[in-house]
C-alpha cells in the first residue's frame, strides 16, 4: 500500500471544494471569464516550476485538479512526493487544452505550494535530529479541513504523525486532569472506556511526572520544561514510558532537547506556520 493510500484521503472533495470556491459554485471552465478569452481550440504546453529549494508534495491533488477540469490534460512528471528540488527545477510539464490549463492552474498551484511547504518545513526540523534517537511529531494544530493531507506532508518528510484526531488516541491535558480530579482518575477512566487506544499524558511538573509514570500510561508530555528539567525527567522515568517534549519548539532547541534523551518532540509549527512554496506555471509554447 502506497503512503498516500494510507491516510484515506477524500482528495476529490478536496479539489471539488477548492474548484467550486474558484468558479462560483460550478466546475466549468466556461464559469472562468478570463480563460474565455481564449479560442476554444487553442492548445497549450506549459511547466511548473519551484523558485526556492523545497521538499515537494502534492502530486495526488494536482492530478485531481487536471481531471476535474478536463480529463484529456497530459501531465508528464519529472518528481514524486518526497523529493528533494532545488531552485529553478521543472516539477512538472503538462499539455492540454488553453483554457483548461489556465483554470486549472492556481488551484493546482494553491494545493501543491502548501502542502510542499508543510513537507519542506518538516524536513528542516528532521535535519536537526539526524543522528540521534529522537522522532519529530505533529500535532492537530492544522489547516481546517486539511489535517490528513497536512499529516501526509509530514510523513513525505520522515515526520511522524501524533493521534489524527480526538478519536484515535487519548492525550490528557491539564483541564482535562481538573475536571476528573487527578492524573489517576483520568487514566483509570480512559483504560476502561477504551483499553486498547494509547493515553498520554501532559504534565507541568516532576511531581505529575511521578504520578503519570505510576498510572501506567504510554506516553507523557513533557510541558514547557527547560532543558535541566527534561534531563531529570529522563532520568526519573528510566524508560517506562515515553517521553515527549512540546512547548517553544524552535530550530535552536532541538538538537539540544535530542540529547537529553526523549523520544519525541512535537511542534504544531510543522502545519500552524505554513509558508508556502514559491511555484510558477509558466508557458512553454
Amino acid at each position: 500500500m502506497s503512503l498516500i493510500n494510507q491516510y484515506q484521503i477524500n482528495i476529490s472533495k478536496h479539489v471539488e471544494d477548492a474548484l467550486l470556491e474558484d468558479l462560483g459554485g460550478h466546475i466549468s471552465v466556461q464559469n472562468d471569464i478570463t480563460a474565455m478569452l481564449i479560442n476554444a481550440d487553442v492548445r497549450m504546453s506549459a511547466k511548473i516550476i519551484t523558485r526556492e529549494n523545497c521538499v515537494l508534495c502534492g502530486q495526488a491533488w494536482v492530478n485531481e485538479v487536471f481531471a476535474q477540469i478536463d480529463k484529456d490534460s497530459k501531465l508528464n512528471w519529472q518528481y514524486k512526493d518526497g523529493d528533494e528540488l532545488k531552485a529553478n527545477d521543472t516539477i512538472l510539464y503538462i499539455q492540454g487544452n488553453a483554457r483548461s490549463i489556465l483554470t486549472a492552474e492556481r488551484t493546482a498551484l494553491n494545493f501543491l505550494q502548501t502542502l510542499s511547504g508543510t513537507a519542506t518545513t518538516t524536513a528542516t526540523y528532521v535535519k536537526y535530529l539526524n543522528n540521534t534517537n529522537t522522532r519529530l511529531l505533529d500535532t492537530r494544530k492544522t489547516l481546517p479541513g486539511l489535517r490528513q493531507a497536512q499529516k501526509y506532508a509530514v510523513a513525505c518528510a520522515q515526520g511522524m504523525n501524533h493521534r489524527m484526531g480526538l478519536y484515535d488516541a487519548f492525550l490528557i491535558k491539564e483541564n482535562h486532569i481538573k475536571a476528573c480530579g487527578s492524573i489517576r482518575n483520568a487514566v483509570s477512566k480512559a483504560q476502561l472506556m477504551h483499553p486498547g487506544l494509547p493515553i498520554e499524558v501532559e504534565v507541568e511538573n516532576l511531581q505529575e511526572l511521578n504520578e503519570a509514570i505510576n498510572s501506567g500510561v504510554n506516553t507523557i508530555m513533557l510541558d514547557n520544561f527547560s532543558t535541566k528539567l527534561i534531563e531529570e525527567a529522563v532520568v526519573i522515568n528510566a524508560g517506562r514510558c515515553k517521553l515527549e517534549v512540546s512547548g517553544n519548539i524552535t530550530f535552536d532547541r532541538l538538537q539540544e532537547l535530542a540529547t537529553t534523551g526523549v523520544d519525541y518532540i512535537s511542534s504544531g509549527a510543522l502545519t500552524k506556520h505554513v509558508i508556502a512554496i514559491d511555484l510558477s506555471l509558466v508557458t512553454i509554447s
